[in-house]
């Protein structure tokens, strides 16, 4: 099957590689041309600007767009219009469900079809497969069945799922009308920053299970360990990780990752503790806070990662100012 892939970022450019390595015919656009050259080269077929992309794609044509959720809607709009009744354009980027929505109605006004397409796999995708989470009108989805069958993970090794059950054992889903797919990414990955904040929290209490081993200052700026014969343990974090792999309960990819990250570098010294949000956490919250769901678990991570952002020192140096006014407290040089 034919496809336009738009975009040939890390994973983007992967994408066509997988749909390539399945037989598909892949024709590929970018701003930069060193990305459509290199895939080129591997048996795509390259376009130099937006108008020859669409004129190279056969009818019904299927645009793919992995591009930055700040410039997908303005990139849509340039892309439907060179298109027809019956084209498809796929969002397969990390936009807001509402976007999806709202292009969706747009498009169907001019008879083209709007898929929105939650990829997840990130760089392991190429190998491993994406877990794609679709929405769309039916039957542009049952168009682009083949390309999602290629992209996402198949079976799991040695599993025969019943067709029956649909497309979920195999890694894609149609999860309902336009924006229902990025709905489901967006809670996806709002999920991701709460799985990831309980490794992380659990490590570093794990990391200081030898404070009681440790002079503490005796200060009335200090906190004093009461029972530092409790913690009297030195915790290999890459071991306990590994182990953790390996029928415990809370495996996962994830675990996996982490377990690598920690064998590779256990101090994690060409990290600096900046954790970037891309949008998907605050989404995730505001459709908690506007259906009334509560979410206590998923709010802290998102509020963990501003904090880590540098967004809580102002806070902090009040905080700060505060216990020095009215207890004359002087602030302890960081460790």
């Amino acid at each position: 099957m034919q496809i336009g892939m738009m975009g040939l970022g890390r994973m983007g450019a992967n994408m066509v590689r997988r749909l390539q390595r399945d037989g598909h015919e892949c024709v590929v656009y970018d701003i930069n041309p060193a990305s459509v050259e290199a895939l080129v080269k591997e048996g795509a077929t390259g376009s130099g600007s937006l108008e020859e992309f669409i004129g190279k794609l056969a009818k019904p044509r299927a645009v793919w767009l992995m591009l930055p959720a700040a410039i997908t809607g303005k990139v849509a709009d340039q892309v439907a219009a060179l298109l027809d009744k019956g084209d498809i354009i796929i969002d397969g980027g990390n936009s807001n469900y509402r976007d999806a929505v709202d292009l969706g109605a747009r498009y169907a006004e001019k008879g083209i079809a709007f898929v929105d397409v939650g990829t997840s796999g990130g760089v392991w995708g190429l190998e491993r497969g994406y877990c794609l989470m679709i929405g769309g009108p039916d039957a542009a989805v049952r168009h682009l069945d083949p390309i999602f069958a290629s992209l996402a993970p198949g079976a799991d090794h040695g599993a025969t799922p019943d067709k029956a059950a649909g497309t979920a054992p195999f890694g894609y889903l149609h999860c309902g009308p336009s924006g229902a797919g990025h709905f489901v990414k967006m809670v996806h990955n709002g999920i991701e920053y709460g799985v990831m904040a309980a490794y992380a929290e659990g490590v570093n209490i794990l990391k200081a299970a030898g404070s009681g081993k440790a002079k503490r200052s005796a200060d009335a700026e200090t906190t004093p360990l009461s029972e530092p014969q409790y913690y009297q343990f030195d915790i290999d974090l890459p071991a306990v990780t590994e182990v953790w792999r390996h029928g415990s309960v809370i495996g996962s990819w994830l675990l996996d990752l982490t377990a690598g990250a920690l064998k590779a570098d256990p101090a994690l010294a060409q990290f600096g503790g900046r954790v970037s949000d891309s949008g998907e956490g605050r989404w995730t919250l505001k459709a908690a806070i506007d259906t009334g769901v509560p979410a206590p678990v998923l709010s802290a991570a998102l509020f963990d990662r501003f904090s880590s952002q540098g967004e809580s020192a102002f806070a902090d140096k009040l905080l700060s100012a505060m216990r020095y006014a009215f207890g004359g407290h002087l602030e302890k040089p960081k460790a």
